[in-house]
């Protein structure tokens, strides 16, 4: 007994003697010219590598200092650079046949370049492709000749070597995404892990990749994907599904900054690609999202579900379901989009019929539009019938909206009229609230502000308020309107009287005035100089007509006595 002991003894010593001492005899750096040679044949990239270390125990190689060459058409820079680089590899076929075979592939800590053009085409596309054969460095002697390339490139292409990897691990890297040429800023994601198993020309493998997103953000994608497309790595399928959280608009790079647009995006939902085109569902959820440039962001979350396909050939696609959700308040968001350009374009339509006013205040600060202190929208339904066109960073958005049935409350229009709210006969009382029978306007909403064309309100207590209005990006109001006082008696009659005098134009049929200030702080200003001109015209035109309660000169003495704040004499 005493001996078997004595023999396993000297045997496990052996053996660790084997794996300590194994290493200094085997020189795996002999192997770097090849390795480096195939690889820069395999990917279609020229491939550096520095020392080579054989690990007995762990079954696998140690690459230090790897750098992986862009496609010189992108960048002289390297597409990826890594400290270290393990490959897995058959222990005794590199021993006894000096046959390199590398099972699986662990980068740690690289940092990756992703780069596209103007044309849509991304810098990893030819990677490992049959066209990217003759992009990588010869591995001795001077270039070869042309004829001599495209001979190598058929031959390699031709007995190209169904290779398979088993394991493909990348840790804790940094993925830079860009634009190749651009100015615009790169995007930088972190604590970059990625994992695939299986890895074939021929069939499909899992691979599972999870990222922090500038900003704070996360990503967690993962699915399966191939075969791999021989000609365009970008082109190969998959289908994945998605989970990203909290990305944050402002670093996305994806939009100008000075455009305003800013917020928080979580996403999750699906993707799947035949190779030419791509379908992808699922909802999309904003916090204090905001839209132009001196807003302030919504106070209540705007969500979408979507449906969408994508062509990255033609670097566009369409939206075909798009339900923005606001509270209880529900659009619908068709049409099409155009990756191409420096920022995403859409020419889209966004419908919505009877939608709670209640629900989609909160949103309203988000296009720089804040309700006075104290008042908020009580009641009303809304509908709207807006286009949408042009970069999204820069959108264009007009169109039809109607609201009907609302109250502002804790706001009161007619006390905010100032003189021409101090007529008698004035309907209504003086509560706090402003009941809105109607209001409706063709807008226009752009980076510099929001604009209110053929304007209508009609306010049971007051009358109608017709005009233009403009409330730009900073909240500050520049509107031209003219207000039809309704109701009989003396309102009626100032009504009447300046209308007899004005002698038609824009001021026919009721007084003129401004609103200017702000959306929090409105002012209230009647158009005096406008006013007086018609005036003048309508008196030199009564200076022959009787007195009495029909003539205008009579009426108007009424009207200029309430706009000044004077008491009509008996």
């Amino acid at each position: 007994m005493k001996k078997v002991l004595a023999i396993i003894g000297i045997v496990i010593a052996v053996l660790i003697v084997i794996v300590i001492v194994l290493p200094l005899f085997v020189n795996v750096n002999r192997f770097k010219p090849t390795l480096e040679a195939d690889l820069s044949s395999a990917l279609g990239r020229k491939v550096e590598i520095g020392n080579i270390q054989l690990s007995i125990l762990s079954g696998g190689v140690t690459v230090d200092n790897v750098s992986i060459a862009d496609d010189p058409s992108f960048s002289t820079s390297p597409f990826l650079t890594a400290k270290q680089l393990t490959a897995g590899v058959h222990i005794f076929p590199l021993i006894f046949s000096k046959q390199l075979e590398i099972t699986s592939f662990t980068i740690k800590d690289p940092s990756v370049t992703l780069l596209r053009s103007s044309s849509g085409t991304w810098n990893f596309a030819s990677l490992g492709t049959t066209n990217s054969k003759t992009n990588a460095a010869p591995s001795s002697g001077a270039a070869p000749s042309s004829a001599a390339q495209s001979s190598n490139s058929s031959s390699s292409a031709s007995s190209a070597p169904n290779a398979s990897v088993g394991k493909l691990r990348i840790s804790n890297g940094t993925l830079v995404v860009g634009t190749a040429g651009a100015q615009s800023k790169a995007v930088t994601y972190t604590a970059v892990n990625f994992e695939a198993s299986d890895l074939s020309r021929t069939s499909q493998f899992p691979f599972k990749l999870t990222a922090n997103a500038p900003g704070g953000g996360t990503i967690d994608l993962q699915g399966n994907a191939g075969p791999l497309n021989s000609t365009d790595m970008s082109m190969t399928p998959f289908t994945a599904t998605l989970d990203a959280r909290h990305i944050d608009l402002a670093s996305t790079g994806f939009v100008d900054s000075s455009s305003g647009l800013a917020g928080t995006v979580s996403f999750n939902g699906t993707f799947s690609s035949d190779g030419n085109v791509m379908s992808s569902q699922g909802t999309v959820k904003t916090e204090r999202i905001r839209l132009v440039a001196g807003g302030a962001p919504s106070t209540v979350p705007v969500n979408l579900d979507y449906t969408a396909a994508y062509t990255p050939e033609r670097q566009s696609g369409a939206l075909s379901q798009g339900d923005v959700h606001i509270g209880k308040a529900l659009a619908h968001l068709t049409g099409t989009f155009d990756t191409s350009g420096a920022s995403t374009a859409v020419q889209m339509k966004l419908n919505g019929q009877a939608m709670p006013v209640t629900d989609l205040q909160g949103v309203l600060p988000a296009a720089a539009i804040t309700l006075p202190p104290g008042a908020s929208l009580s009641s009303g339904s809304l509908n709207l019938d807006l286009a949408l066109v042009g970069p999204i960073d820069k959108l264009v958005i007009t169109g039809p909206v109607n609201l009907s049935n609302g109250k502002l409350a804790g706001f009161s229009l007619k006390s905010k009229l100032g003189a021409l709210g101090s007529f008698a006969g004035l309907g209504g009382n003086s509560g706090s609230d402003t009941e809105i029978q109607t209001l409706s306007a063709l807008l226009r909403v752009d980076p510099t502000g929001t604009r209110a064309q053929n304007l209508n309100l009609v306010v049971p207590t007051i009358g109608s308020i017709t005009g233009d209005g403009f409330v730009s990006s900073s909240s500050q109001l520049d509107c031209t309107l003219v207000a039809k006082l309704g109701g009989s008696g003396a309102m009626g009659a100032a009504t009447s009287g300046l209308a007899s005098l004005a002698g038609g134009g824009k001021s026919q049929g009721g007084i003129p005035f401004k609103v200017e200030g702000t959306t929090s702080k409105p002012v209230f200003v009647p158009e005096v100089g406008a006013m007086a001109k018609n005036m003048a015209k309508g008196l030199a035109g009564a200076a022959t007509g009787v007195g009495g309660k029909n003539n205008p000169a009579g009426q108007v003495q009424g009207v200029i006595g309430g706009l000044f704040g004077k008491k009509k004499k008996k």
